[in-house]
């Protein structure tokens, strides 16, 4: 026993030897950089490293992307390309009524917003709806509970342009779907090619891709809540649909709160799996926001960079004006909770 201990004790001094020499090789100067910058420094030093890469890939492309939205042409690179100050902004909201994408000078670009903003809805209401509702199931006391949390978190492991083809291969016209169909008598139908199955599987698709991810942080949520309330609101005859609105949901609602901000983002984001699975068909009817702007800058015949940069411009200030909404009015909630 003690040969076999003195052998693993030896592999790992081989295995750590070499972190041992670094750190020692990096002890000397990092001890006179502390004394020299203090604690405050130290704290800085060891954060530039993200910062720096924070810099180069989010900061330093989206000036870049300002710039492009400020020119216009179809050159790609920025020094060919003609400064044009706000007019690809001034041509987005050209419009008629914008309630109308008809009457607007960039027509697409509103169907796009306005299937983006239908989508948005229905797909954050109904993620949260079952994520949460999955969520209670599991932390319920099932019977092989561990395969079923395995189960609906598969999904979320998958690759978006895969999950695209596995339901695209469901719904085609001989896809599963209408095969299990026409084992029960009924006839073939095209379910990418109607308008409304078409969307209503867009949705669909996004749901079962992405809710094992924002199931399991309100699972998380549900385990830290502790057993003891719910044994005293027992103990007093609360009925569980009372305990779930005076226990459960409150002291869930930071997980919530943290599950409707990505749901939300991650929605006005969609374009993966859409793609894939319809292409924004037929029609325009699943043509969301990023797809607009993919076509628009690299993929039309006569692309416009500038325009796509100013569609994404003011897709990401949406994004982060409807963040800010939503976090002023979670601490809005938790500052009136704790005054309770």
């Amino acid at each position: 026993m003690r040969t076999h201990d003195t052998g693993r004790a030896g592999l790992g001094a081989i295995v750590t030897a070499p972190v041992h020499v670094v750190m020692g090789i990096l002890d000397t100067p990092l001890r006179w950089l502390q004394r020299v910058a203090g604690t405050g420094g130290m704290a800085a030093f060891f954060l530039m490293p993200n910062m720096l890469i924070f810099g180069i890939f989010v900061l330093l492309p989206f000036f870049i992307n300002f710039a492009y939205s400020m020119t216009g042409g179809t050159a790609l690179f920025l020094p060919d390309r003609t400064f044009v100050g706000t007019d690809q902004y001034a041509r987005l909201f050209d419009c008629g009524s914008y309630l109308d994408p008809g009457s607007c000078v960039e027509d697409t670009f509103w169907t796009a917003v306005w299937n983006t903003a239908t989508f948005v809805v229905l797909q954050v209401t109904l993620m949260i709806l079952v994520s949460l509702v999955t969520a209670l199931i599991l932390n319920r006391d099932l019977a092989a509970r561990s395969f079923w949390r395995a189960v609906f978190f598969f999904p979320v492991l998958l690759s978006p342009v895969v999950v695209g083809l596995i339901w695209k291969w469901i719904l085609q016209r001989q896809g599963l779907l209408n095969f299990g169909l026409y084992g029960l008598g009924f006839d073939p139908y095209v379910w990418l090619n109607d308008r409304n199955w078409a969307f209503a599987a867009t949705i669909g698709v996004s749901i079962w891709a992405h809710m094992g991810f924002y199931t399991l942080i309100l699972l998380a949520g549900l385990q830290a809540i502790p057993k003891d309330l719910y044994e005293a609101a027992e103990m007093d005859g609360t009925r569980p649909a009372r305990a779930f609105w005076r226990i459960t949901l409150p002291l869930l609602m930071p997980n919530l709160l943290v599950v409707v901000v990505l749901v939300l983002i991650r929605a006005v984001q969609i374009f993966d799996e859409i793609y894939v699975l319809t292409g924004g068909g037929p029609g325009t009817s699943t043509l969301y926001l990023t797809q607009y702007i993919y076509e628009t800058g690299f993929a039309a015949q006569l692309r416009n960079p500038g325009l796509a940069a100013a569609a994404s411009i003011l897709m990401g200030a949406v994004l982060v004006v409807l963040t800010l909404v939503q976090l002023g009015l979670g601490r809005s909630g938790e500052k009136k909770g704790g005054r309770k």
